[in-house]
């Protein structure tokens, strides 16, 4: 066995190799960029090299210094992870040239899958069923256009080298197939450096089920069960499980067996995935299979018992794989959702910022948090926006669902937005509790995904007063003489009872609040209403009964902001302070970024008229594009940016001349 490898990746990833190596009693190498040099793969390492300034171009893509670094660390063998490296032929090519064994499939094997029009010419050799489509090498638009107009709407844009819904888009109709086709090649040769597209048939009700299988150099080969991957925002998975419910014994057996052909047919060597979209009728049809470790792997850990990155590390040496097929078991239902850095109420944009407040759940043998940061670590613009993948699992689905909803409500944020309460939405709703799954049940079920808040208003900022309260008392300097009121921050007044004013902030409406206190308890005043208040601080979480009704919820105040905690949903305030700013002079027709991002493409000028819905713009962040398109009919005066430019969110990036409309004679 190797006594020392390098991890040429970052994040949970890293960590969680780290963690499986070092139990193995295998010294590990790390690497890092200028943004990543506190982070925690670096702490748990046992020794970690700097490659570069933050891009990933000039540092966790640069082959050379990786494999410069192995050199010189001593490392006899590469994990890439995912993502990255993890499936470029050449750098595998280039650990093999190096004497270095690189932790995945041989080269020829990534190069064969990396291709998606090459791989399905080889899937259907195979004998494992494909969707109808286009994947040959004429790339012209024309051909293209052509063959999409044989192939029928709605169809699928993919890009041939890709993965993780980069480089690829649903088109309805001809009409919006040009513009279509141009941002899904555009995007696919900045992810990826080759901007091919295949065309596929979309079928509008399928699930997403795919099958891990594992191969030695012995010719062994194995399927470790399934999961179901169809709950998806942008074509990138949010939740996952396994097994794949409702599939009978039957199906899963097939599918099984062909992804192992899939595998065969390439002679592969390790951990991959080979991707279907499963039918309603029980139909199934190749996809893709992904040359490397999922991020979804510990669903299949948690059912069957094994440890997968174990299992590369052992058959990377040269081991057997360590079961057979008939040894392989599974036992009750695990799933994984996806903690990240995005706004759901914003179409799922990638947010930044800094965690300020991170609190996870309690990991036992039912829950389970796979995360590569720590409190008050920074979400950039460079990587991905995960932060963490949360892992539950029980007995059956039900209890499964029961503890993700559970663990969920116990993983709390601050500092920057996250769709925690939105997966908690999702997995606590009746569609998903049943088993409806398919590839749209997000855009199926959006009133169910994006609920009101759950605490009305005045409840909410009744608790929000008492927060705030409770931790004034609790840091406030303390008297010489306890009992007097002189030493008490709570607006007392001699001979009378004086209710201290407070005002929030929430959003865009201040609310002036009113409390008048005595000890533990408070008469909060909020518009006509009076409500009694009992409160208790315990360093973050709040106790406390409203009218009789005792609520519990766990707060955050940082700056003047507060951010309050309640079965899984999340109340913001702000503390109210006058301040006299310039006033905002923003043009009525400008258009600003919505988030941190690079300009990757500019399709306007000035004097350009423009229509409403037309794209104007469009920016990259954390490897996906947003196309920015205009809100009404005008001329482009001005534009502020350039392509490549790097903006924040909230920049102007171009002005619109509206023109005003004449008054009815």
């Amino acid at each position: 066995m190797f006594s020392k490898i390098l991890i040429a990746n970052r994040g949970e990833i890293a960590c969680r190799i780290i963690q499986t190596a070092h139990r193995m009693g295998i010294r590990c190498v790390a690497v890092y960029s200028d943004a990543d040099r506190n982070a925690r793969h670096v702490a748990m390492a046992d020794e970690a090299f700097r490659l570069g300034p933050a891009p990933s171009s000039e540092s966790y893509l640069k082959t050379d210094l990786i494999i410069d670094v192995a050199l010189k660390s001593g490392a006899q063998a590469i994990h890439p992870g995912y993502g990255f490296l993890s499936e470029n032929t050449g750098f595998a090519e280039a650990c093999e040239a190096n004497n270095l064994a690189f932790i995945g499939p041989p080269a020829s094997a990534i190069a064969a899958m990396g291709s998606k029009s090459a791989a399905k010419a080889i899937m259907e050799e195979a004998g494992v069923p494909l969707v109808p489509g286009y994947h040959e090498a004429d790339q012209s638009p024309d051909r293209l256009r052509a063959e999409a107009e044989k192939c029928g709407f709605p169809l699928l844009l993919k890009a041939v080298a890709g993965g993780g819904g980069k480089g690829m888009r649903v088109v309805e109709s001809i009409d919006e197939f040009d513009e279509a086709l141009a941002a899904a090649k555009r995007e696919a040769k900045n992810a990826f450096g080759n901007p091919d597209m295949l065309i596929e048939r979309y079928l509008t009700q399928p699930r997403h089920v795919e099958i891990q299988v594992f191969c030695d150099q012995h010719g062994n080969a194995v399927y470790l069960a399934e999961r179901d991957c169809s709950v998806q925002r942008r074509h990138q998975k949010v939740l996952e499980e396994a097994p794949a419910p409702g599939l009978s014994p039957e199906t899963r057996k097939a599918m099984g067996e062909a992804a192992v052909r899939a595998a065969q047919a390439i002679a592969y060597v390790g951990a991959g995935t080979v991707e279907f979209l499963y039918d309603v009728d029980e139909s199934f049809f190749f996809m893709e299979m992904n040359t490397r470790l999922q991020v979804e792997h510990p669903v299949t850990e948690m059912i069957t018992g094994q440890d997968l990155v174990e299992w590369q590390l052992r058959v990377a040496d040269g081991e057997p794989l360590p079961l057979a097929q008939d040894q392989v078991r599974t036992r009750g239902h695990a799933m994984e959702a996806r903690i990240y850095a995005e706004d759901p109420d914003q179409d799922f944009l990638p947010a930044t910022g800094t965690l300020r407040y991170l609190r996870t759940p309690d990991e036992n043998t039912h829950v389970r948090v796979d995360t590569g940061v720590v409190e008050g670590d920074e979400i950039s613009i460079h990587y991905d926006p995960m932060i963490a993948k949360l892992i539950v699992w029980d007995e059956n689905r039900e209890q499964a669902v029961n503890r993700l909803v559970h663990a969920l409500e116990n993983y709390r944020i601050a500092g920057v937005k996250t769709n925690i309460r939105f997966l908690h939405a999702l997995a606590d709703s009746q569609p998903f509790r049943e088993e409806e799954l398919n590839t749209k049940f997000i855009a199926d079920h959006q009133n169910l995904l994006f609920p009101p808040p759950k605490l009305d208003l005045h409840k909410a900022l009744v608790l929000a007063a008492g927060f705030i309260l409770r931790q004034r008392r609790s840091i406030q300097t303390e008297s010489a003489d306890r009992w007097s009121p002189f030493g008490r921050q709570n607006s007392w007044r001699m001979n009378s009872e004086f209710a201290q004013p407070l005002q929030l902030q929430v959003g865009d409406e201040r609310h002036d609040l009113k409390v008048l206190e005595r000890d533990d308890d408070y008469q909060v005043y909020v518009g006509d209403s009076v409500y009694s208040l009992n409160a208790r601080l315990d360093d973050d979480h709040l106790q406390a009964r409203i009218n009789g009704h005792r609520l519990s919820v766990h707060g955050y105040l940082h700056d003047d902001q507060l951010v309050l905690f309640h079965e899984g949903d999340t109340f913001t305030c702000r503390l109210f302070r006058e301040t006299f700013e310039t006033e905002d002079l923003a043009a009525e027709g400008s258009l600003t970024a919505p988030m941190n991002g690079t300009v990757v493409a500019l399709n306007v000028k000035p004097g350009d008229r423009v229509k409403t819905g037309q794209t104007l713009v469009v920016m990259e962040a954390m490897k996906m594009e947003h196309a920015i398109k205009a809100g009404a009919d005008g001329v482009i005066s001005e534009v502020f940016f350039r392509e490549g430019d790097l903006v924040s969110e909230g920049n102007e990036l171009l002005a619109i001349e509206i023109p005003k409309e004449e008054p009815a004679p």
